[in-house]
């Protein structure tokens, strides 16, 4: 016997007769679903500090559980005194087994650890697509507090398979992500 996250028994489950329900589909094929998660971290300082991207990536891998890849430079930019093909970020992308597991650590321990948390921002980007920006990777707890050098945000990036942003919004919902009221 293989082992099922509990996020995707909850989804096969509860969440898909809930969004046919919610939407009126006619097929388990139209309920939306969660594709990826990508999570990015972008550093303009790693232009004058080349460790800090190893590190970095050390800490975005630990935190995915999944390793990270570097992301380069575009082009030569003069300003901020960057080349084409430097360093300049980090990303991960999770599918499958790895997305739920992340997303049930995120929603169940990392997202209450966030001082004076009052819910996230439900602005999506129009194509049911969600990303939520987090401003300290030590809310993470398989981050040791003592080993880090620098505090780095991380972008984390919720793709989805709905048509438009209402659909996105309720299957996020369902999950248990915990968005702001609106009348707030």
């Amino acid at each position: 016997m293989s082992y099922t996250p509990t996020l995707k028994t909850k989804y096969q489950e509860h969440v898909i007769p809930e969004l046919m329900k919610q939407f009126g589909y006619k097929s388990i094929m139209q309920c939306p679903k969660l594709v990826k998660i990508v999570l990015n971290q972008g550093m303009g300082a790693a232009v004058t500090d080349k460790k800090l991207i190893d590190t970095a990536q050390q800490e975005l891998s630990i935190i995915a559980g999944q390793k990270a890849v570097q992301t380069k430079s575009k082009k030569d930019i003069s300003n901020f005194k960057l080349r084409k093909h430097m360093p300049i970020g980090v990303r991960v992308t999770l599918r499958r087994e790895q997305m739920y597991e992340f997303l049930e650590r995120l929603i169940a321990v990392s997202l209450p650890r966030i001082r004076d948390f009052k819910g996230i921002n439900n602005k999506f980007d129009g194509k049911g697509n969600y990303t939520l920006g987090v401003t300290e990777q030590i809310i993470f707890p398989e981050i040791d507090i003592d080993k880090i050098s620098k505090i780095l945000g991380v972008e984390i990036t919720f793709v989805t398979s709905a048509n438009n942003d209402q659909e996105a919004l309720a299957l996020l919902k369902e999950f248990g992500l915990p968005f702001k009221s609106i009348n707030q």
